[in-house]
């Protein structure tokens, strides 16, 4: 297991949010995915591949995003790789905010990691 899991997993939750949430550096989210292996599950849609992904998110249609983060909670795996779990709240232009979860799964790669997995869902409850 890394022994470093806490800190490299809060870490790249800071750097993956401060290139997606800037709609000039978004684009550059794509290097943190593999270009076949890597598996999001976006609101329940899933998706493989950076290039899908990236496709994904070209189609959300917001230009402003603002992110306050309530907890980060990295944890080691027995391959070197690392789970990660986010919420907070997000709010998207002028839409009202909402809360949200992400999942991560960093997995080593050489001497860095490749972002395997990723959920994420808004916490938006049906209650019709």
């Amino acid at each position: 297991m890394n022994p470093n899991f806490e800190e490299i997993g809060k870490e790249f939750v800071k750097q993956y949010y401060l290139q997606f949430d800037n709609i000039v550096t978004r684009p550059n989210v794509v290097n943190f995915y593999n270009a076949e292996t890597s598996l999001m599950t976006f609101e329940g849609k899933q998706l493989q591949g950076a290039p899908a992904i990236m496709d994904k998110f070209s189609s959300l249609g917001f230009k402003n995003i603002s992110r306050m983060i309530t907890a980060v909670d990295p944890q080691p795996m027995f391959d070197g790789g690392i789970v990660i779990s986010v919420i907070g709240r997000l709010q998207c232009d002028e839409d009202p905010p909402h809360a949200f979860s992400q999942v991560f799964v960093l997995k080593p790669l050489n001497a860095t990691f490749v972002l395997q997995h990723d959920i994420f869902r808004l916490g938006i409850h049906d209650t019709a």
